[in-house]
């Protein structure tokens, strides 16, 4: 599972430069524990568009869906059956997004304690991590259009998972093109890309428990802990 993120991303230029982006025609500001329910910063290619970024809400509300809490239930989506599940089937054929991060939390369950263990794992050399993720777009009966997304997630690596037995599914910049791109759809290429990263390349450190709470959005949730 992956229930909050941080993207205290440091300068829009990194994030045209990465994704092949013109511009960003959207305010970007640094956030430390965005959680389920809250926007988060996505990059999407929507068929005979440019790649954009945009923000969607985090937690993925199908257009069929009556009761929109239903969408607190959606905040990922496993790699392995994401294509049959009617509620993201359409989406994985259609609406394949990258969420860019600085990093993801993950808590660990501990026998000598009874509060969870907060870690926080993010990729050793600094760089912005591209989340797999799923997007998808619902009109409302004011004819509004509410834009949600999921966070894919597959097994986790030998670094995640003495934490958590399941880590989210990171694309390498050489997957941008072939994840983003909708007009050619090849099953087995698309599935190929749903693999654990490198453990090698990833670091994971304990962090204070303020991140706990989502309202605790500050840069002294990514600090080491020291107690």
């Amino acid at each position: 599972m992956c229930g909050r993120i941080a993207s205290n991303i440091t300068g829009v230029e990194q994030i045209l430069e990465l994704y092949g982006l013109r511009l960003l025609q959207l305010d970007f500001t640094p956030r430390y524990n965005v959680a389920p329910g809250q926007d988060v910063l996505a990059v999407i290619q929507p068929p005979a568009q440019e790649r954009q970024a945009v923000y969607l809400r985090w937690g993925l509300l199908p257009p069929w869906a009556k009761d929109p809490a239903i969408a607190y239930k959606l905040i990922n989506a496993r790699a392995e059956t994401a294509a049959e599940k009617p509620a993201f089937r359409d989406a994985w054929r259609r609406r394949r997004c990258i969420i860019p991060v600085s990093g993801f939390y993950e808590w660990q369950r501990s026998p000598e304690r009874k509060a969870k263990i907060p870690y926080y794992i993010r990729l050793r050399a600094g760089h912005i991590m591209s989340l797999a993720g799923l997007w998808e777009v619902r009109r409302e009966e004011d004819d509004s259009l509410t834009c949600t997304c999921t966070i894919l997630t597959t097994e986790a690596n030998s670094l995640v998972a003495p934490i958590h037995n399941r880590m989210p599914v990171l694309l390498p910049p050489g997957a941008f093109d072939l994840w983003l791109n909708h007009d050619s759809y090849d099953p087995q290429l698309i599935k190929s890309l749903m693999q654990p990263y490198p453990a090698e390349e990833m670091e994971a450190y304990r962090v204070s428990t303020i991140v706990n709470s989502a309202a605790n959005d500050v840069p002294e949730c990514l600090l080491p802990w020291n107690g």
